[in-house]
C-alpha cells in the first residue's frame, strides 16, 4: 500500500498557508479520487482508497510541521510500505510559486519537517514532491513567510495550479512509475 503524506500544520489558523502545501495536495488527491480523509490514526488524519489502480492511504500528520516524523514513523510501522511506496509532499521556498519538483530520494534541504522525518526514519530513499512557495520578501524571516497565505489572484492561481500538478504527479507515479512522473514533472 502506498502511504502518501502531505506535510502541514493542523488547525484553522494554518489553513491555506504556504507551509501547508502538503495538506493542499492531499485535499486535491482526495477530491480527484473520491477519498474521504477524516479518520484519526497514527497521529494523522487519514483516508484509504485507490489511486492510479493502486491501494493508497492519504495522510495529514497532526503533529505540527517540525515533528512530522513522529506520525510518518507510526504510519510506516502500521502500513509497512516498501521504500518507494512512501511519498512525502511539501513546500519548498527555493522554487518559484507553483513550480513542482519530483525526486526519488534525497536530503531534507532547508525543510524542518523533512529533516525530522529523515532523522526518525533513518533513511532518505523515498520519493518526494515539492511545490514552490517562492522566497520571502526583503526583510522577512522565512519562518514568518511560510505561515502567510498567498495573496493576489496570480499568486493563488499559481499555487492552485501547483497543487493540481503535484496531485497529477502522484497519480502518474502510482499508475505508470518513476520514468513517467519524471517526464511529466520535468527535471
Amino acid at each position: 500500500m502506498y502511504v502518501i503524506v502531505g506535510l502541514g500544520n493542523p488547525g484553522s489558523k494554518y489553513e491555506h498557508t504556504r507551509h501547508n502545501v502538503g495538506f493542499e495536495i492531499i485535499d486535491a488527491l482526495a477530491r480527484r479520487n473520491r477519498i474521504s480523509v477524516e479518520r484519526s490514526k497514527c497521529k494523522a488524519i487519514v483516508g484509504e482508497g485507490i489511486i492510479g489502480g493502486q491501494r493508497a492511504v492519504l495522510c495529514k500528520p497532526q503533529t505540527y510541521m517540525n515533528l512530522s516524523g513522529e506520525s510518518v514513523v507510526q504510519l510506516c510501522n502500521w502500513y509497512k510500505p516498501e521504500y518507494d511506496q512512501l511519498i512525502v509532499l511539501f513546500d519548498d521556498c527555493d522554487l518559484p510559486e507553483g513550480k513542482v519538483r519530483f525526486r526519488a530520494e534525497g536530503s531534507a534541504g532547508t525543510h524542518n519537517g523533512m529533516r525530522n522525518i529523515i532523522y526518525l526514519l533513518g533513511r532518505t530513499d523515498f520519493p518526494r514532491i515539492r511545490v514552490g512557495i517562492g522566497r520571502p520578501p526583503e526583510g522577512w524571516e522565512l519562518c514568518d513567510f511560510v505561515l502567510t497565505r498567498p495573496t493576489g489572484d496570480e499568486d493563488k492561481k499559481l499555487m492552485n495550479e501547483g497543487y493540481e500538478k503535484a496531485a497529477q504527479a502522484v497519480e502518474i507515479y502510482l499508475k505508470d512509475g518513476l520514468d513517467a512522473v519524471r517526464t511529466f514533472v520535468g527535471r
